[in-house]
């Protein structure tokens, strides 16, 4: 009896095991699950190893203008594969275009030409290159039931634009209707961006703000690229999003958030909010907002927004308002240069201090 006693006692303690590692297994299957629209877990990109204590060389593009000296933590150059930026905490970066009265790029400004103005006061450019770096960039596209017959050109100018672009961006799919899905994570490959581009499963309404607004937190939180990007493509007014427009737009503008720019596919007057939304958007980062009157212009638009991104001027900036004290910064860049009239320079309108969630040293 107590031998019987002893195995019954035995299996119930096996059993018991089993059970714990049964439920131990099922939490945390649990916990690597997504949370409502939230970004699954995405394993970070391959790294190809660097050598060991060499300084990243620095790529022959680099105009730099050497008239002040480069403050001693802010480095550029190629590291691990890629194009990174080293900077100042306190450093502000911007990110310009500059058109002339007649709408045309002007791209070959010096430092002197500028003047920065942070909530009115003159602040001292301590940074300034023009030259096509690469970026980290997302591509936003609207699944939504409407978009139906139109995805099969707006995919192909998504990757038009991919293909127009710096070769060494890295890039991203999401595509959204009522939620959103982070289809592929950062990548250069782009048969990937294709695979990803086609899971069109054009359903349900439109969460426009929620989509740019988890597409803005995963460049931030794992871009390694210092200059940020957002692609987006809708063809209709937000009407699922948790995110109002104001906290879309407060989250954009956070500390290095990405430039946006927008492509409206809308054909009537019942369109109106959604163009000053994408207008509104796309103003306050720094991007163009784009409504083509037929489905065809996308293409153009696409590559006209590579050209845009590769055409840019970085300038950098020590705040004389410390990042530490908070609150919104509005900004303001001015140009002027001897040949032309009036110049006009693209680029956000503010930011938040002390709102950057990645950390100042992208790698």
């Amino acid at each position: 009896m107590r031998r019987r006693d002893t195995t019954l006692l035995r299996s119930s303690r096996f059993l018991a095991v089993i059970v714990l590692l049964n439920v131990l297994v099922f939490k945390t299957g649990a916990q690597n699950q997504p949370v409502g629209n939230a970004f699954p877990p995405q394993v970070a990109p391959p790294k190809t190893a660097a050598p060991a204590k060499q300084d990243p060389p620095k790529p022959d593009s680099i105009q730099q203008d050497t008239s002040d000296s480069k403050p001693p933590q802010e480095q550029s150059g190629q590291e691990e594969g890629g194009f990174v930026f080293h900077k100042q905490v306190e450093e502000v970066v911007l990110h310009a275009t500059v058109v002339d009265d007649k709408q045309r790029m002007v791209m070959n400004l010096d430092k002197t030409a500028f003047n920065v103005l942070e909530d009115g006061k003159p602040q001292n450019i301590i940074s300034f290159r023009r030259e096509d770096i690469p970026v980290a960039m997302g591509i936003v596209i609207d699944n939504s039931g409407s978009m139906r017959e139109k995805r099969d050109k707006v995919n192909k100018a998504a990757i038009n634009l991919v293909k127009s672009s710096n070769p060494q961006d890295e890039v991203f799919i999401v595509n959204f209707n009522d939620e959103y899905y982070l289809d592929q994570d950062f990548t250069n490959d782009l048969s990937k961006m294709r695979e990803a581009l086609e899971k069109v499963d054009t359903r349900g309404g439109t969460a426009l703000y929620d989509a740019v607004v988890a597409s803005s937190d995963h460049l931030k939180k794992n871009a390694r690229l210092e200059k940020r990007v957002l692609f987006v493509v809708t063809d209709g007014e937000d009407n699922e999003s948790q995110e109002s427009l104001e906290q879309a737009i407060r989250r954009l503008q956070e500390e290095n958030g990405p430039t946006v720019y927008t492509i409206g596919l809308l054909g009537d007057e019942k369109a109106r909010r959604a163009r000053k939304a994408l207008q509104f958007i796309s103003e306050k980062t720094g991007g163009i907002a784009f409504f083509p009157r037929t489905l065809d212009q996308v293409d153009e638009i696409s590559r006209q927004i590579a050209h845009d991104i590769r055409s840019q001027y970085t300038i950098g900036y020590k705040p004389t308002n410390p990042k530490s004290t908070g609150g919104y910064r509005a900004i303001k860049v001015e140009a002027k240069a001897k040949g032309y009239g009036k110049l006009t320079v693209r680029t956000k309108s503010g930011y938040y201090a002390g709102q950057e969630r990645a950390s100042t040293s992208v790698k």
